[in-house]
């Protein structure tokens, strides 16, 4: 469990030290892809099931105001600066079609404890993050292929059948084990956090080895994007919720939950959500690599795993 702890707690690290091995021995990491990664991504995402509770449901109910306007924010404002950032820069197809891939993913969970850091409403956090999850099998297939259509083409219906297999699946039988059988769950808990950063890690390193060549030529403009989607997250959430006249710790919150969307569910998506302490990039990434015949478009979905756990532990530093 200490172990676990160590390593959640340096995510950020550990994915950027896979994805700069990968760039540096892509050799070493090609073996990273296809069905091992979808099969890795299952796995986080059942783990996050196990942290889910009737409880997290009866609050929803307790603050329905503020979980409305965030799971909105969350499906609105990310997609919307995604499509805008890949517009502006001028992205090439591969690297537009992947940065609002992971735009259109959900809530991670390591918004919760980054919200608990800057010292957020931590319950709000839990319940955004589960409800845009369950959401996203709907809304991250139909978004993406509204607006990454005019740049690749977009099997919708494809992606919501993914999307099911590796969310909405996972998630309750997640939450199923922890309803019926607590006991083999409170083993589980312990190993969960170390299984998911590895596993992150593996599988954002295979998305970089895949495309090591053309990152290193032209890395600069998407590393540019990804950081100014995810800026952009954290900012306009939270001048929103104020603007709605949400409270401080309400704002902060959102702004957090907006930020640190789901790029885990790229590299599923890609290919053909994640677990305590950490963010649905890698989600990105698999969907990238299922459903994309270009390998690049996995790429942003990587690189948003590192960008967006380093900008919110920031934040975070920023409020306490």
């Amino acid at each position: 469990e200490a172990i676990g702890g160590v390593l959640s707690s340096l995510f950020p690290v550990w994915v950027g030290i896979a994805c700069v091995a990968a760039l540096v021995r892509p050799s070493a990491f090609l073996w990273i892809k296809g069905q091992l990664q979808m099969v890795g991504i299952t796995i986080t995402m059942l783990g996050m099931g196990m942290t889910l509770s009737i409880d997290d449901l009866k609050g929803a109910l307790s603050m329905p105001r503020e979980v409305a306007a965030g799971v909105f924010l969350q499906y609105t404002i990310m997609p919307l600066t995604g499509a805008t950032v890949a517009r502006v820069l001028g992205l090439p197809s591969h690297y537009a079609a992947g940065l609002v891939l992971v735009s259109c993913c959900p809530g991670g969970t390591a918004s919760n404890v980054v919200t608990y850091l800057a010292r957020g409403n931590v319950a709000l956090s839990v319940i955004m993050t589960a409800i845009s999850t369950f959401l996203a099998v709907v809304m991250t297939p139909l978004l993406t292929a509204k607006l990454a259509g005019q740049y690749v083409a977009v099997d919708a219906n494809a992606l919501v059948l993914s999307t099911l297999q590796v969310v909405l699946l996972p998630v309750l039988a997640g939450a199923g084990m922890a309803h019926y059988l607590p006991g083999l769950v409170r083993i589980l808990s312990p190993l969960a956090p170390t299984v998911a950063v590895v596993t992150i890690a593996a599988v954002c390193a295979g998305a970089i080895a895949q495309s090591a060549a053309a990152i290193t030529t032209t890395g600069a403009q998407i590393f540019v994007a990804v950081a100014m989607l995810h800026a952009s997250g954290f900012l306009l959430g939270y001048l929103a919720a104020k603007v709605i006249r949400f409270s401080e710790s309400t704002a902060r919150t959102i702004s957090i939950e907006v930020g640190m969307q789901a790029s885990q569910q790229c590299f599923f998506v890609a290919l053909s959500l994640t677990l305590v302490y950490l963010q649905n990039s890698v989600l990105g990434v698999v969907l990238a690599n299922q459903h994309f015949t270009s390998p690049l478009t996995a790429v942003p979905c990587a690189i948003s795993s590192v960008c967006h756990s380093v900008f919110g532990s920031a934040l975070a530093g920023f409020w306490q």
